[in-house]
């Protein structure tokens, strides 16, 4: 098979990269002295906007985090980066046929043992395209399985008044009655350290190995939420709410009437939850 051609930008633009001319997917494994090789070895961030949201997502995510958005991939021209100025990619946007959503990647060293080993916990093969797996979680997530992984965080963006901020959390959000069960999935996907929430509404936080983009937190959904699956947003992370909230709100993100001790919820232009967080961003 031929192998798409990557864009260019940090140390790792696009998973295809570990694709060789052959069509052999070239693990974290085949390079020697690869350090933190690892169930999961890196999680990518997507942004999926249909058609009629696509102009305005090319605008906004990148102008939020800072990076630049990147060339459509070759040969899947709907995959565009959203490349950091240093360190490894870990967020894209994807033209989608369905609604706006967020989902996220896992990048292993093993695609197909990995689909195998979290089918046998309770996960469900969507699709096989032989380099990447499309899955679904027990409680109706879908994600994907990857190959590759990376090796350094993108620093912080800092912005003019010096304030920071970067993607630093997914919050998986499930009904009450799916929310346990896609706890212990979750936990038992990644292996990573997991800690307990004293906040009923939040099940806690799974926190990979460093170097890591990334870590989730668990939600429980209220009564009033009438969503029947599992989904997920963003959160940034910043040493400055009020001025990160300012910030996005300039660039055409909307304050929702929800927030708490330490986070905003807002929408981008197109109606996507995300929050803006207290965590620190580095």
């Amino acid at each position: 098979m031929s192998v798409p051609a990557a864009d260019e930008g940090g140390e790792s633009a696009c998973w295809l990269d570990l694709v060789d001319e052959d069509g052999r997917i070239r693990t974290r494994s085949d390079v020697a002295d690869s350090p933190n090789v690892r169930p999961v070895n890196w999680l990518y961030v997507s942004f999926d906007v249909p058609d009629d949201a696509a102009d305005v997502a090319a605008s906004f995510w990148p102008a939020v985090l800072g990076w630049e958005l990147g060339e459509p991939w070759g040969g899947h021209p709907e995959f565009r980066s959203l490349r950091p100025p240093s360190g490894d990619m870990y967020a894209h946007v994807q033209r989608v046929d369905g609604p706006i959503a967020v989902h996220f990647d896992l990048g292993v060293d093993d695609v197909a043992g990995a689909a195998s080993r979290l089918v046998a916990i309770g996960a469900t093969q969507v699709s096989d395209f032989d380099i990447w797996r499309v899955m679904r979680s027990p409680g109706g997530l879908a994600f994907c399985l990857v190959p590759g992984g990376g090796e350094s965080v993108p620093a912080p963006s800092e912005w003019p008044d010096g304030h920071r901020s970067r993607l630093v959390q997914l919050c998986v959000d499930s009904p009450a009655d799916l929310h346990d069960g896609e706890v212990a999935f979750w936990r038992a996907a990644t292996g990573w350290r997991y800690e307990t929430s004293v906040l009923p509404e939040y099940g806690g936080k799974l926190f990979p190995p460093s170097p890591a983009p990334v870590r989730l937190l668990f939600q429980r959904l209220g009564a009033d939420d009438a969503g029947t699956a599992t989904r997920v947003h963003v959160d940034l992370g910043t040493d400055d709410i009020p001025a990160e909230v300012a910030r996005v709100e300039q660039l055409g993100a909307t304050r929702s009437p929800y927030s708490g001790e330490g986070w905003v919820q807002l929408a981008d232009p197109s109606g996507m939850p995300f929050c803006v967080t207290r965590i620190p961003p580095d």
